[in-house]
This record gives C-alpha cells, sequence and structure tokens, in this order.
C-alpha cells in the first residue's frame, strides 16, 4: 500500500472534531478505497485545553495554523477556522503557496476570494476541495463541477441554510411569530446569538456566489446578488401562501437569462407541488435545471458536524487518489466577468399584502395604480383581523389586510405601483412583497 496522505487540521470546533472522528470510525474502509491510509498528523486551534470529545494528545500541536500549514509532516492542509480574512485566508495560501492541496468548508472566504484561491492553486499545482462550503452533506460542488460537466445549466436554485428553513417550517406549522422561532433556535443551537448572518440571506448569498461560478463558469460576485432576508415575514403571510397552494422559501437563486446571470436571494412563494418545497426543518435543498439532463434536485441535511465532515472526507479522498480538477471547473483565467442585472429587471409574478384603509376609493386606487403599470391581477384577496363592522356605511373605516397576486411583470412596475398607493394614502404601513416562483 502506498505512503499515508498526512492530513493537517487548522479548527477543532464542531466540524474538525467530527472529521477527526470520521477518519478514525472509517480508517480501514478509506485506505481500501484511497489505496493509502489517510491519517490525521497535525492540529491546531485556539484552545488546547478544550474538551472535544476526541483525543488530539496523538496528533502534533500547532499555535500558529500558517506554521502548520507549511510543517514536514503534512501533505494536505484541512481548513475549518472560518471567516473570508485573517488567519483563515492566511492558512489558504500557505498551503497553496507550497503545493499542498487543501480542502476547506470556508464559504464566506471563497465567496471573497475564490478566484484568487484557485489561480494561486493552478500556479503551483495544487487542488482546493470545498464540497463542504455548500449545502453541509449534498454533493452539489462534485456535481456541477464534474458529474454535469456534459450539460449547459440555464438555472440553480435551493434552500441553502438551514436556520431560515427551520424557522419558517415551524412559523408555518405552530403559527407562531418570527421572534419566538427564532430563541427557540437559539437555545437549540440552530442560530447563533447573533443571526444576522443567517436571517439576513447572507449565508445563503455567500453559497449561491460559489454554485453560480461552478454553474455558469463566471467570476464569484457575491456583491452583484441581491439579498433579502426573512425577518419581515409573519404568520399571516405564510396562512395566505397556504391557502393560495404556495410555501414561503428563502431561496438562492442564479439563472441565465438572455441578458446575463441573474443572482437574488428572498423569500420565495414556491408551489406546493415543487420538491422543493416539501423540504422543511433544517434541511436543504438545491435545484439544477440543465440540458441535456433536466432538472434534478438534491436534498440532505445543511449542516451539522458530521454532515459537512462527511463532504470533508469526500474531498481528502479526492486527494488521496490522486485526482485533481480546477477548483471551479475550468482555469480560473477562463472565468468570465458575467453582467449584473439589477433586481429592477426581475420578471415574474408577485404577492403583495396591503394594510388597506376600509373607506370608500381605497380599492379603485390600488387598482387603478396596478392598470397604470399593466400590471395584471390573477387574484384579490382581503382577510379582515376581526369581525365585520355593524354601521350602517359596513366600513369600521380601520386597515384591513389585502392581498394582489399578479401575473408576471417586472420589479419596476411593482415598485413604482407600490410608491403611488403610499402616495395615495390608502395604504396605511410598508407593504409586503413576495416573489412567487412558478413552473
Amino acid at each position: 500500500m502506498a505512503e499515508p496522505l498526512r492530513v493537517g487540521v487548522a479548527g477543532l470546533g464542531t466540524v474538525g472534531a467530527s472529521v477527526l472522528r470520521l477518519l478514525d470510525r472509517n480508517a480501514a474502509s478509506l485506505a481500501a478505497r484511497c489505496g493509502r491510509p489517510v491519517v490525521v498528523t497535525a492540529v491546531s486551534a485556539r484552545d488546547r485545553t478544550r474538551d472535544r470529545g476526541v483525543d488530539i494528545t496523538r496528533y502534533e500541536w500547532f499555535d500558529d495554523p500558517v506554521a502548520l500549514a507549511r510543517a514536514p509532516g503534512v501533505d494536505c492542509v484541512v481548513e475549518l477556522m472560518g471567516g473570508s480574512d485573517g488567519p483563515a485566508k492566511a492558512v489558504v495560501e500557505a498551503a497553496l503557496a507550497a503545493g499542498r492541496p487543501v480542502v476547506t468548508a470556508n464559504k464566506a472566504l471563497l465567496a471573497r476570494h475564490g478566484a484568487a484561491l484557485a489561480r494561486l492553486a493552478e500556479e503551483r499545482g495544487a487542488s482546493i476541495g470545498f464540497e463542504a462550503a455548500v449545502a453541509g452533506g449534498i454533493p452539489i460542488v462534485k456535481a456541477l463541477r464534474e458529474t454535469l460537466a456534459g450539460n449547459a445549466v440555464h438555472r440553480v436554485s435551493g434552500i441553502l441554510n438551514g436556520t431560515c428553513n427551520y424557522i419558517l417550517s415551524r412559523m408555518e406549522l405552530e403559527g407562531l411569530s418570527f421572534d419566538a422561532v427564532l430563541a427557540d433556535a437559539q437555545k437549540l443551537g440552530y442560530a447563533e446569538a447573533d443571526p444576522t448572518f443567517d436571517v439576513g440571506g447572507f449565508d445563503t448569498a455567500h453559497k449561491l456566489a460559489i454554485l453560480t461560478s461552478l454553474a455558469f463558469g463566471t467570476e464569484i460576485d457575491a456583491d452583484a446578488i441581491h439579498v433579502e432576508g426573512i425577518s419581515a415575514i409573519t404568520p399571516l403571510d405564510l396562512k395566505m401562501a397556504d391557502d393560495l397552494g404556495y410555501r414561503i422559501k428563502l431561496l438562492g437563486v442564479a439563472e441565465r437569462t438572455p441578458t446575463g446571470i441573474e443572482q437574488r436571494v428572498h423569500p420565495t412563494m414556491t408551489p406546493k407541488s415543487w420538491p422543493i418545497a416539501q423540504v422543511m426543518g433544517v434541511t436543504n435543498a438545491v435545484n439544477v435545471m440543465a440540458e441535456p439532463v433536466g432538472e434534478l434536485t438534491l436534498v440532505g441535511p445543511g449542516a451539522g458536524g458530521d454532515a459537512t465532515a462527511s463532504s470533508v472526507l469526500a474531498d481528502l479522498v479526492d486527494v488521496a487518489r490522486g485526482l485533481q480538477v480546477s477548483p471551479f471547473g475550468q482555469r480560473a483565467e477562463t472565468l468570465e466577468a458575467a453582467e449584473r442585472l439589477p433586481m429592477q429587471r426581475h420578471e415574474g409574478g408577485y404577492y403583495v399584502r396591503l394594510s388597506v384603509a376600509d373607506r370608500p376609493g381605497a380599492a379603485a386606487a390600488i387598482a387603478t395604480r396596478m392598470a397604470e403599470r399593466q400590471i395584471s391581477l390573477e387574484s384579490i384577496v382581503q382577510r379582515r383581523s376581526g369581525p365585520r363592522p355593524t354601521d350602517t356605511s359596513g366600513r369600521s373605516g380601520e386597515p384591513v389586510p389585502v392581498v394582489l397576486i399578479t401575473y408576471a411583470t417586472t420589479e419596476t412596475a411593482i415598485r413604482s405601483a407600490i410608491d403611488a398607493m403610499l402616495a395615495d394614502g390608502y395604504v396605511s404601513e410598508p407593504p409586503q412583497v413576495i416573489r412567487i416562483e412558478r413552473a
């Protein structure tokens, strides 16, 4: 049997500890599949004394992770520290500069510096494996980079953040508020003390930036992504979606259009008949539409120590076998700068929830503003929160929730119509706008 692949692990949090355990547990089968043992020889973390549920005294300890990346007893570096800059970036650059392959779960690093790191890897004859950076245990990176290499990808979309999907799922099923479910998610460890990165959509955006590059051969451009989070979603919106045959999901969507690549992250009304709408809890899902294969949906755990470690091990197996491809499926120098498409040019259906004053002329004014912008309405639903008024006019004057479902229109038209409604004075608070995905 060939010499072992000697692995250095920088970062021993939940995923790092799981990697050590899985390498121990599966040592024999990995050696058989790779034709050589895969063994950890060195580790680095901030706290040497912390109990991680795994014995780290067997490995050489490095206080400085960059020194680990350059150590003579390390053939491959696994970076699990996190962060788009700082020590994580320095570790990866040091390993690649030494011609050593890198495996990482760091989507923030790749979203910001992926192209530069890919160029460095190619110059030094090294590789970067990052299956664990997107959708946890779902093998979407390898699928786009290798398995679907003979296809023309038209669209990639998915539930890429388990925290958001857990919150929306519980809000829908239990009728709870966003704040109530978020508090539970924090207690259960699904959400951070500061959940902004997750619930604000930024985690999804980083992952989408990586998928976009893999799918369309473009340079990573996280700043080109339109990002909205889920904090404004209410139980009423989820109930209305259910009544109308939809389910609200936070989706990341990258799509090739005649004028460029559209990239967006936002709450989305998805038809209940779609496989992705059935994905609940902390589970992730990625949908790919390509020619000639058609449509594929991959579903699985999007986070957690063992699920993410599984993807890390998949990349380590490739390294041990001597398999090497360009990090983004083609040489970094050939990645194209995609035209940024502003969200105003998006076309599709819309759910618009208005808080409308219950007085004469309100409905007519709303219809007029829509018609002026050639927006066709599929349906109008009025939902009172309390008993109907009993005065002779039949109106209370209190705001009433009114939901409009539009046929395909543009973001510009919708926003213009809403601005006009607000100026008319019939709408009492900022409207809720959720984009609709249709088959």
